[in-house]
């Protein structure tokens, strides 16, 4: 299975118009991946590039427009470039010359995000002095650049090798399963199969956590709902885990043997892809909802709606049945998330399969700067069951 974009490492690439970030993506991922221009201001959408470092691993090249540009539309594609930048784990920041005052800007930007930054001096053979540029950058912004010039091919492979060694601490370095597994344990797949899951194939998080399993050398067992009974029957011992979909938690709880664990895939992808505490602190402000409050739901994906959709209809009508009919729901999909919370007495989110962990973390950062509590759907779906304090996150 290739790795899904949102489990890969991040890169972007900063600069002004012009600075070589497109010809530098190129030299990067050796493919034509980005269009190379001498007008200024040839990269407009953020431009994103998959791609495998030895040493790294899977990764995702983000070429990003100029931060210099200028007008209407300049302005837009800015504001895009800020938006990559809520999913970027490193950063490679682009200059051609010692004044550096926007980069700079840009980088305490990064800083305050936790975010590596390597700086590059690019269209070194340009420079009558490059070594000088070099200082006086080094100077300003206390780290020296590399020095390149991808016109010659010079400096390539000591970016490559300073991401390397850049690289954030993975701090979801347990995978998805890997705090509550151990090699030989038996667990099992509870995969309800509705309309969510198209005809033939499984949805990502289960095609996901199924891997995760092989590979950590467990015996895993799928089975949907309504086979439960008939598998645990035949089992000579219960399953160490059961991971079932939210959606069932309170049918699957009733049903597992007392010595079995039980998660969901949402709950799995919370702790994977966000703060899973803050996800279950974020859940007792359900207890304090009534019908004037608002909440806002957010999904990662934009699919269709559909007439089982978890988010748009499960969960609003599990909140509604709980708190009543004129409880205020507001539901964005995709990257339409909203600067400003504060209208909102509660933020739930979908399980991010299809974020990566800095944007998730940059969501609940956010909601938190703002005093919004902010939960799961697996979460919100356990609490609402009454069985949050007997689940494993």
């Amino acid at each position: 299975m290739n790795t899904p974009r949102s489990n890969r490492l991040h890169i972007a690439l900063l600069g002004k118009r012009n600075s070589g970030k497109s010809s530098l993506v190129n030299a990067l991922t050796q493919q034509e991946t980005a269009l190379v221009s001498p007008v200024a201001g040839t990269t407009t959408d953020p431009v994103y590039k998959a791609m495998e470092i030895h040493g790294i691993g899977p990764c995702v090249f983000i070429d990003t427009a100029g931060f210099d540009d200028e007008g209407d539309l300049g302005t837009r594609r800015i504001e895009l470039t800020k938006k990559a930048l809520q999913r970027a784990d490193m950063a490679l920041m682009v200059c051609t010359g010692e004044h550096i005052g926007q980069e700079l800007e840009w980088a305490k930007a990064l800083a305050e995000k936790h975010t590596p930054v390597v700086w590059v001096l690019n269209k070194a053979d340009q420079l009558p002095y490059p070594e000088e540029t070099a200082r006086l950058i080094e100077q300003q912004c206390g780290q020296p650049p590399l020095v390149t010039s991808v016109l010659r091919g010079e400096g390539i492979a000591a970016i490559r090798q300073a991401l390397i060694e850049r690289q954030p601490d993975d701090s979801a370095a347990s995978g998805i399963v890997g705090h509550l597994v151990s090699p030989g344990d038996t667990v099992l797949l509870v995969m309800p199969q509705d309309l969510q899951a198209p005809k033939g194939r499984l949805i990502q998080p289960q095609v996901q956590t199924l891997r995760e399993l092989l590979d950590r050398q467990c015996l895993a067992l799928c089975c949907t709902t309504a086979q439960l009974d008939s598998l645990l029957a035949q089992l000579t011992r219960p399953p160490q885990l059961i991971i079932t979909d939210s959606q069932v938690f309170r049918t699957v709880y009733e049903k597992k043997p007392a010595e079995s664990r039980l998660t969901s895939f949402s709950v799995l992808f919370a702790h994977y892809k966000g703060d899973i505490q803050t996800f279950v602190d974020g859940a007792a402000a359900i207890d304090r909802l009534t019908e004037t409050s608002r909440v806002l739901i957010a999904e990662a994906c934009t699919h269709a709606p559909l007439t089982e959709d978890i988010g748009r209809e499960k969960i609003p009508a599990l909140l509604r049945k709980r708190i009543g009919q004129g409880l205020q729901i507001d539901i964005v999909a995709g990257t339409d998330f909203p600067e400003d919370l504060r209208p909102y007495d509660l933020v739930i989110h979908c399980g991010a399969c299809m974020f990566n962990r800095k944007y998730v973390l940059h969501r609940i950062a956010s909601a938190q700067a703002q005093g919004v509590p902010i939960t799961n759907y697996g979460v919100t779906i356990a609490h609402l069951t009454g069985i949050l304090d007997k689940i494993d996150y």
